[in-house]
């Protein structure tokens, strides 16, 4: 909490924490992990069958050019803060750079001085605890992503073993939050770790895909089976209490897609831990009944609009000195409008994949980076130009050189590498047309040299600027790994070095042996 914020709180009337009585709608937020655009019956899955997520868009103002960044903490950061996530210093998933600040103002913060109570339910991914960033119920189980079934739940600090599939439990938590709220607006932000791996799902959702894909893509498409069972549970509960009307429903994902990518991408280049459209782009609804007529929204947003957004629904004051922080702009215009309108055109939005290793965020400037503009994606995939990021586990520049290099095989992906991870050209940026060219296969850098400079320069200033706020907020610490990714990473070293002394046997086999007469 900033001290700009416990000021403001201060100035609160004295009744502030009272029931509200005004009719503020409620809020049910509801992020899932790891998911693609894609995934959803409604953006053509081929093999995928979500009639709740489908109704629900449906029902909704659809974002079509929504975007979010390359992985988990990094997004949630950003949606919770209203600022883009290097301003947090949440840089990485792993400890310490995936640390929300403790002095960092977030959305249920500031919607608990409107007289909106706050829930937590699932995965978090920020560090310390909900329960010190603004969430006054929380609850989550103690395996994270590795605990599917009958997990060990901890619910406001108790610790309770529960029977059942994870997601399932979450969500009738998520209900039980909502029938324990009365009289009082609620806010409850609902995170699933479906379908982040390790993958596994109820058999029942996985049955339908076998046969027809591996059995890791049959386990991610029934966690994502699963999520539309859960959704329309959900709706269907708050249609039964009478809190359907004056509840807005979001749903979002934290990046592009994962374990789907060989089966479906919409089209699009690129998956999460990528700067391409696919890696960026999110689905993202927003439903309220009788006061946001259904309609697609084709303006350039993103999720550090969520913040001021919510505030300005539900009529959560940001402190003035607070403001100059907001990054993010009030999507209502946008969301009450069922005809297209000008709103913020402008803008500029910047990517960055980040995740490099400590004490070297200076060489990654232009490694995996990117910038936006209405319908344009300036790029650079590239791997860093510092030996030393190798060695120090920079995963993502390793597997840019590996791409390079020729390899069609990579995270997420058994085949189609040098599509997804596809590396740009050295020394310049790469220009798309990404809604004519989801798949970026036609760089219009020198067809359109003065959009392709402006972009870039305003690149340069943004990093100038974030640059030294990230660094002091801790984005450029060094990793402590977690003993299950270091296993991995020694793992993948291995590999690397057996096959490179194969393929030094290999060449040794071949050259002539000197002795040998002819």
């Amino acid at each position: 909490m900033t001290a700009a914020f416990a000021a403001f709180s201060l100035m609160l009337p004295v009744n502030a924490a009272e029931p509200a009585k005004t009719a503020k709608p409620n809020i049910l937020f509801i992020i899932t992990d790891d998911q693609g655009y894609g995934d959803w019956s409604v953006n053509g899955h081929p093999l995928l069958k979500t009639p709740n997520a489908d109704k629900l868009a449906a029902e909704s103002v659809r974002l079509e050019n929504f975007y979010v960044s390359a992985s988990c903490s990094p997004t949630r950061a950003a949606l919770l803060t209203g600022m883009h996530e290097f301003r947090s210093g949440v840089t990485h998933t792993q400890h310490p750079r995936v640390q929300l600040p403790h002095d960092t103002t977030t959305l249920p913060e500031l919607l608990a001085t409107a007289g909106y109570r706050t829930g937590f339910v699932g995965k978090w991914h920020l560090g310390s605890p909900p329960s010190g960033h603004g969430f006054e119920w929380c609850s989550t189980n103690m395996g994270g992503p590795f605990e599917h079934f009958d997990p060990n739940m901890v619910r406001n600090g108790k610790k309770t073993k529960e029977t059942g599939y994870r997601e399932d439990i979450y969500f009738s938590d998520a209900m039980n939050f909502i029938t324990e709220t009365k009289d009082q607006p609620w806010f409850m932000y609902l995170s699933t770790y479906s379908p982040h791996d390790p993958l596994k799902a109820p058999e029942e959702f996985v049955a339908p895909f076998r046969g027809k894909v591996t059995e890791e893509q049959a386990q991610y498409l029934g966690m994502v089976a699963n999520l539309d069972y859960n959704i329309g549970r959900i709706m269907a509960f708050l249609k039964e209490k009478n809190l359907d009307e004056n509840t807005i429903v979001v749903l979002i994902s934290d990046n592009g897609q994962t374990y789907g990518l060989d089966v479906y991408n919409a089209n699009m280049r690129g998956c999460k831990a990528t700067v391409w459209e696919g890696g960026l782009r999110s689905f993202s609804y927003w439903r309220w009944t009788g006061h946001w007529p259904p309609h697609q929204v084709d303006n350039l947003s993103a999720h550090i609009d969520v913040l001021p957004t919510l505030c300005a629904v539900a009529g959560a004051k940001i402190p003035e000195a607070l403001q100059p922080e907001i990054e993010g702009f009030n999507l209502l215009p946008v969301l009450e409008s069922k005809d297209p309108i000008a709103w913020h055109d402008d803008r500029f939005l910047y990517h960055h994949v980040a995740r490099w290793p400590g004490g070297m965020a200076a060489d990654h400037k232009y490694a995996m980076a990117g910038v936006r503009q209405g319908n344009y994606l300036l790029v650079r995939s590239r791997p860093c130009d510092n030996p030393g990021c190798e060695e120090a586990n920079g995963q993502q520049c390793d597997t840019l050189r590996s791409v390079e290099a020729g390899s069609k095989r990579a995270n997420y992906t058994a085949e189609n590498a040098q599509f997804h991870w596809g590396v740009t050209p050295p020394g310049r940026w790469a220009l798309f047309e990404v809604k004519k060219d989801p798949g970026c296969l036609n760089d219009l850098a020198a067809a359109e040299p003065e959009r392709a400079a402006a972009m870039g320069a305003a690149y340069d200033k943004w990093w100038d600027a974030t640059y030294p706020v990230m660094v002091k907020r801790g984005g450029d610490a060094e990793i402590v790994w977690s003993k299950v990714q270091l296993d991995l990473i020694n793992k993948k070293k291995a590999a690397k070095a057996a096959k490179a002394e194969q393929e030094k046997k290999a060449d040794q086999q071949s050259q002539p042996n000197p002795t040998t007469k002819p």
